[in-house]
């Protein structure tokens, strides 16, 4: 007896030492209605969401108009509303199904909303899951989305979520010549940040147009530190399925630009990458057409070789196979790069493209932005609101 009451009592003791884990105690700023349903009470509302804007395993349309808000429309992004849609492909405007409410494409024929759509609406509200890499659309999509509600004078709230590479600050910072709508801010491709803080920065530094303020709230997670391993619990796009895609997308995404297959077209997006020419590894797959993730993958139906990364430790932003696949491209005379505009869009500079073709490896190119890198991470501070 005195055996097993000492055991307890040691276990007591340390109890407070033993991290409980992610699922257990991180609750998303959607779940916390508590802080932002007094802030929709008599307001029309316009929601930035898409399929990962879940509240208890409830979309957020659902919960809200369970609540009785007033949800007059929703906003879709790249994907569209329910992240069923190709990279890319453009998506029109629709009806909710199941709601009745109206969408409005924001990755059609324009990438913004006018006044006319915004003028019976008080407030929008972005809850999308990132990834917390620059290319990453989603973002952007925010800022535009931003742009219009201070020019509009209407409230703009951000549920935050976690970031899963929010343990990562590398790549290059965007010059502002490269911007793109894969990259709209003087950011590193990995910026260790989650979307609230980043709408903070956004508005904090001048980064949107106009004189006057925006009125933004944001939601912050519950119970939440950068060293959370935080596991989506839903895909936040067709092609970024698990994750493991995630951890891999930012240093496999440069490919894009070049003639090498990132596994689009395959079970394994962003998990794989090979050539039909040029023989990078001994891993054999074969791209084919999926509707709603790649209806005209690159390299569809070649037998394609290269590497099995799906159980790769590699995180953060990892260059060494683009720059070791370039020098392979180069001993056997193949055209590597295809589109160097594009790449440079994605990089947000030349200078990357450059020292690849120069012959540089990879710890010589990473190098060249760490004085960079370092001058963000003071810029960023003021906006932080987890724990580093």
């Amino acid at each position: 007896m005195f055996k097993r009451h000492f055991v307890l009592f040691i276990f007591v003791l340390l109890l407070p030492f033993f991290k409980v884990g992610a699922s257990d105690t991180v609750e998303v700023g959607a779940a916390q209605l508590d802080k932002y349903l007094p802030m929709l009470k008599g307001k029309r509302v316009g929601l930035i969401v898409n399929q990962s804007a879940k509240v208890n395993g409830e979309h957020l349309v659902d919960v809200l108009i369970a609540h009785e808000i007033d949800v007059v429309r929703i906003f879709s992004p790249e994907h569209g509303f329910r992240g069923d849609q190709d990279a890319g492909a453009h998506i029109g405007n629709s009806i909710d199904v199941a709601t009745g409410l109206p969408i409005v494409s924001l990755y059609g024929t324009q990438k913004r909303p006018s006044q006319k759509v915004l003028e019976d609406l008080d407030v929008l509200i972005f809850d999308i899951q990132d990834v917390g890499v620059r290319f990453y659309t989603y973002i952007s999509t925010m800022h535009y989305m931003m742009q219009a509600a201070k020019e509009n004078r209407k409230a703009f709230i951000v549920l935050d979520r976690p970031n899963p590479n929010i343990q990562f600050v590398a790549g290059p910072i965007l010059e502002s010549e490269f911007t793109s709508f894969v990259g709209m801010h003087p950011i590193p491709i990995l910026h260790g940040m989650t979307v609230g803080e980043l709408a903070m920065m956004i508005e904090g530094e001048g980064w949107l147009q106009g004189k006057e303020r925006l009125d933004l709230n944001v939601i912050s997670v519950a119970n939440y530190t950068a060293s959370v391993d935080y596991i989506l619990p839903i895909a936040p796009s067709p092609n970024l399925p698990n994750q493991q895609a995630i951890y891999l997308y930012p240093s496999l995404c440069l490919f894009e630009a070049t003639a090498v297959s990132v596994g689009r077209g395959t079970d394994f997006p962003f998990q794989a990458f090979g050539h039909h020419q040029v023989k990078l590894g001994d891993y054999e797959f074969s791209p084919r057409s999926i509707i709603g993730a790649s209806r005209y993958p690159k390299l569809e139906g070649q037998q394609v070789w290269g590497k099995d990364l799906k159980h790769s430790s590699v995180r953060g932003f990892d260059l060494t196979w683009f720059v070791s696949a370039y020098a392979q491209f180069q001993r056997e005379n193949v055209r590597y790069i295809v589109h160097a505009d594009f790449l440079d869009k994605l990089a947000g500079t030349d200078i990357l493209r450059l020292a690849v073709e120069q012959g540089l490896k990879a710890h010589q190119i990473e190098a060249i932005w760490e004085s960079e890198l370092s001058s963000f991470k003071q810029k960023r501070a003021p906006y932080l609101l987890y724990d580093r």
